[in-house]
């Protein structure tokens, strides 16, 4: 397609080439005269909403861009050139770009103070689809309408090291935004937005921070700019919104207090998302992923799982672990198992395995499609692990890590990973050469988003991510290059639920909705329950200077409320009960626009509730015993090799598209349909379990049961939550069978426990009405020791119970007497622990 001979013999004639079409009747595209073919695209779309995919494509692209009055505006604001390795590149505008910044600009015109409430909206378009270029495009008109009078666009991003890409496509589209500042510090930031001019501004949330002064540290920030004709741009708008109530977020808005703001994000946005509508406004356009693959915007992703097995290997696990959290709450003992389950997912034997698989499977892969790879790990020692573990095998291609470092705390042996940041934009440069050795890249966030790297083809994936976080990730393989024909992610670590329910999500095409709660009800109630929490504290007690305090005299006012709430335990209920509602309330009005009348009120109650809890639920040194339990899941764990999961459940092998219809006939809606049924079935096993356990300890393990379920979770991930209620199904099904089989028998549930320990032993006892008349005779016996309180804590007590049982058994038992003995002992403490007046 590109016309090289003309270009070089006679390149005069092109100077003026605004727009190349071609069509053959059947196919119209569009696109710039020095592009490859892969970077022609048809034009979809006549008003921007609806998408034209059937229809005489000519047709749709003369109505929709060829009028006159489209054409020069195309023309004028929606071509640009950028500098490529010393090559001027012309480029233009797709069409849901050209639209989606046509009705961006019309929302700003109508949004705009003082004309509207300064929330422009959200452009939703899916990430890898020119979201940045969209930016720069939107940006430099802005810049030219006489009506905003030369505005200052403010460009928000939440990190410089996730969100260079977005800044340097700015620098890069040069001739359409012109000079591109960058605040690099607050200071910086104050004298940028201070000026009266126009400009364009690129800082992180974060330099909008408070200052140290002469006269101590500023309570609030100070305006820096009261014109109406800033707009603020924030990319990746629903992660920027924190510290409304007091933080970043809130600074922004005291320091422009007449900006407008619109929001770009490459994730949506649904009802849910209450904080990103209320600051920005309504969805104004939107650009989901199915629709760009569709449009070859974006090149097809496919999924292949592939799991790496693990098994316990350690039988005194449950001891051991009991000896090591005893004393815990339940909640924390749970919170460190599954920290300690990802952390042995860096067991050297796993790690090992995956290392051998990856190579092999990349070097399969890259035979018949040249290009690189990005391997995802959860943790920045997991990065390191796998990189050795890579190096040391044959055949390996160059491995760089791409991790934030810490020189003064990482240990010693990191230091082949630590870069400056010259050193890392030269790596960054060389894995982006498609002809460069630097073949594979191992992260944990970095280069996860606002990285575009065209030749990735292949992203192996360890660690588990959800939402956007996830389609960001996968994202990174989606970009067109050359011959490429897909993307594909490798996962390890068993993420395709999460990948079904995340694209779900990101094909929806729409995802406006309303705020859930009406916010000036929910202000309203906030400021009743402060009154109430006020009123709650001493006679006389005030905190208003709150923001005013050194860091000791907050400690000493939070400590004076603390000693008088935690003296009285109804008082102490009360407030811990209003506080929460407090807290769960200020996520709502975060954003109301009298949010700052209440914030003291919001802050100074949130730490006297968390230093409550402090005091009431005090806990043991957790991250002791997380180290412990961590290293007793290490050597309890053991890794076998990788193996393919469709082979395993005897599937044939095949792709699975992450967009096509099957792959997505599994996600899981929000808390509806197999999700809400999955989880009611869940809760309802998880409760009828543990009050079985209690009964008959035989049927129901405590912890090496736990462990065990945590692993098969860990391989059940990789089966969609069909699979799994059919299974939680099946458990329960066990249960009714097990309690009709009791009825059967003529058995209590009380008898049922002390028969399941006779019928466990059939070389012991061999006749069944023997066994009903054994376990009748022992539960007598068991229930008059029971009758005493604390029975299981007196030796003389539980000796004469074993004596009585013994005598019931002598002569009936031939084998495993004692083992028998010790098992009713141990479901007699166990069920009648408590003491009962029923019992006694």
């Amino acid at each position: 397609m590109k016309p090289k001979h003309y270009t070089l013999d006679i390149p005069a004639v092109f100077e003026y080439n605004a727009l190349t079409v071609v069509s053959d009747g059947q196919t119209t595209l569009h696109g710039m005269f020095s592009s490859g073919l892969e970077w022609y695209a048809a034009w979809k779309s006549i008003d921007g909403r609806a998408v034209v995919d059937n229809g005489f494509a000519l047709e749709t692209l003369i109505k929709g861009l060829l009028v006159p009055h489209r054409l020069l505006q195309y023309v004028r604001h929606f071509i640009f050139h950028e500098l490529e390795k010393g090559e001027l590149i012309k480029k233009g505008a797709k069409y849901h770009q050209f639209y989606g910044i046509q009705y961006a600009l019309q929302e700003t015109l109508k949004s705009v103070r003082p004309f509207g409430d300064g929330r422009i909206g959200v452009i939703w378009h899916t990430t890898r689809s020119g979201k940045s270029i969209t930016m720069a495009i939107y940006t430099s008109i802005l810049r030219q309408l006489p009506q905003l009078r030369n505005p200052t666009i403010v460009v928000q991003v939440d990190r410089f090291d996730l969100n260079r890409q977005l800044f340097e496509d700015f620098v890069a589209a040069k001739d359409l935004v012109g000079d591109v500042s960058i605040a690099n510090t607050t200071d910086e930031l104050r004298t940028l937005l201070s000026g009266e001019g126009g400009g364009v501004v690129f800082s992180t949330v974060q330099k909008f921070n408070l200052k140290d002064t002469a006269t101590g540290r500023e309570l609030e920030h100070p305006v820096l700019s009261s014109r109406d004709n800033l707009i603020v741009i924030a990319d990746e708008c629903h992660r920027t919104q924190y510290g409304l109530v007091q933080g970043f977020a809130n600074n922004l808005r005291r320091a422009l207090p007449q900006a407008s703001f619109i929001g770009f994000t490459g994730t949506p946005v649904d009802s849910k998302d209450a904080d990103t509508l209320a600051v920005f406004g309504d969805i104004i356009h939107t650009y989901d992923i199915k629709q760009a693959t569709e449009d070859k915007a974006v090149v097809p992703i496919y999924y292949e799982p592939r799991l790496a097995k693990l098994h316990l290997g350690n039988a005194q696990l449950e001891e051991e672990a009991e000896e090591i959290t005893g004393g815990l709450e339940e909640n924390d003992k749970n919170k460190i198992l599954w920290a300690a389950m990802e952390d042995a997912a860096g067991s050297q034997e796993r790690v090992a395995a995956i290392a051998r698989d990856i190579l092999q499977h990349y070097t399969a892969r890259n035979a018949s499609l040249s290009g690189k790879a990005m391997l995802v790990c959860m943790s920045r020692r997991n990065c390191v692990k796998l990189y050795d573990a890579l190096t040391a095998l044959p055949g390996c291609p160059e491995v760089a890590v791409i991790m934030t470092t810490n020189i003064a705390k990482d240990p010693v042996a990191w230091n082949p990973h630590v870069r400056t940041k010259e050193a890392m934009e030269g790596i960054k440069t060389r894995f982006k050469d498609p002809d460069d050795k630097l073949q594979l890249v191992i992260v944990r966030d970095m280069w996860l988003t606002g990285f575009d790297n065209p030749a990735m083809h292949t992203l192996y994936v360890d660690k588990v991510m959800t939402g956007h976080n996830l389609i960001q990730a996968v994202n990174r393989v989606a970009t067109v290059f050359r011959d490429k024909p897909s993307g594909l992610i490798v996962d390890y670590i068993g993420i395709g639920d999460r990948l079904r329910d995340a694209t779900k999500k990101y094909t929806g095409a729409g995802g406006s909705g309303a705020v859930a709660l009406e916010i000036e009800e929910a202000f309203s109630l906030t400021q009743e329950i402060i009154e109430q929490l006020r009123e709650q504290l001493p006679p006389g007690f005030t905190y208003q200077n709150w923001l005013a305090l050194t860091p000791p005299e907050k400690f000493k006012l939070v400590g004076l409320a603390t000693n008088y709430l935690v003296s009285d335990d109804e008082r102490c209920k009360g407030f811990m009960l209003n506080e929460k509602k407090l807290s769960s309330l200020a996520s709502i009005v975060k954003n109301h626009a009298a949010i700052n009348d209440i914030a003291v009120d919001i802050l100074f109650f949130q730490h006297v509730g968390a230093a409550v809890r402090k005091v009431k639920y005090p806990t043991t040194n957790i991250k002791k015993t997380q180290g412990q339990i961590k290293d007793l899941i290490h050597r309890s764990i053991e890794s076998e090799d990788v193996v393919d999961v469709f082979q395993m459940a005897g599937i044939e092998r095949f792709d699975i598209s992450i967009i096509n219809d099957e792959f997505l006939a599994t996600a899981k809606e929000q808390k509806t349909g197999n999700e809400l049924k999955l989880e009611l079935l869940r809760q309802i096993l998880n409760d009828e379990i543990k009050v079985r356990s209690t009964k008959n300890l035989i049927k129901y393990r405590k912890l090496k049961d736990e462990v065990e379920k945590i692993i098969a979770d860990y391989h059940a991930h990789f089966f969609d939550s069909l699979v799994a209620m059919e299974k939680l199904r099946n458990v329960a099904k066990q249960m009714q069978e097990e309690d009709k089989l009791r009825q059967q028998l003529g058995l209590t549930e009380e008898e049922e426990a002390f028969y399941q320990i006779l019928a466990n032993h059939p070389n012991a006892v061999q006749d069944f009405d023997l066994i009903k008349e054994l376990v009748k005779k022992i539960l007598a016996e068991v229930k008059k020791s029971a009758s005493q309180p604390d029975w299981y804590k007196k030796d003389d007590t539980k000796a004469q119970l074993q004596l009585a049982v013994k005598k019931v058994l002598r002569f009936k038992v031939k084998e495993d007497l004692q083992e028998i003995l010790d098992e009713i002992l141990e479901q007699a403490e166990e069920r009648y622990k408590v003491w009962a007046f029923e019992v006694a």
